[in-house]
């Protein structure tokens, strides 16, 4: 049983070391990061940025951020990682299809917020 105890709070621990590493390219937790919205007040900025980042799945067709046309339904954005004050990857699908793209983005004094597409790739499926 102690043998059974220890092994699991090793994996406990190495779970925790894990979770760690994941969160370290992440805007909650950059304190240099986030002093630059210090004086937005905003509760949380890494959620405002990504809603702000989601508003643009709602145009009609493809995200106007996709470079692609999508070939199933329309390219929407779907998963968001804000790495810092300036950058972020994000997912996007159309249902069969997807792909991943890095986005610089301005969080502007009027809480506006200006996304530059930087790169982007469409995985390729064989069938």
């Amino acid at each position: 049983m102690k043998l059974k105890i220890e092994q699991l709070q090793d994996a406990v621990s190495r779970g925790e070391i894990k979770a760690l590493e994941l969160q370290y390219f992440s805007l909650e937790n950059n304190d240099d990061a986030l002093a630059y919205y210090d004086h937005l007040n905003i509760e949380d900025p890494a959620r405002y940025i990504a809603d702000k980042l989601l508003e643009t799945n709602e145009s009609k067709g493809d995200n106007p951020l996709i470079p692609y046309e999508g070939m199933e339904s329309d390219f929407k954005i779907n998963k968001i990682k804000i790495l810092n004050h300036k950058w972020i990857i994000a997912d996007f699908s159309d249902g069969k299809y997807w792909g991943e793209l890095i986005l610089k983005y301005e969080l502007k004094d009027d809480l506006g917020v200006d996304f530059t597409l930087l790169d982007h790739l469409l995985y390729t499926r064989s069938q």
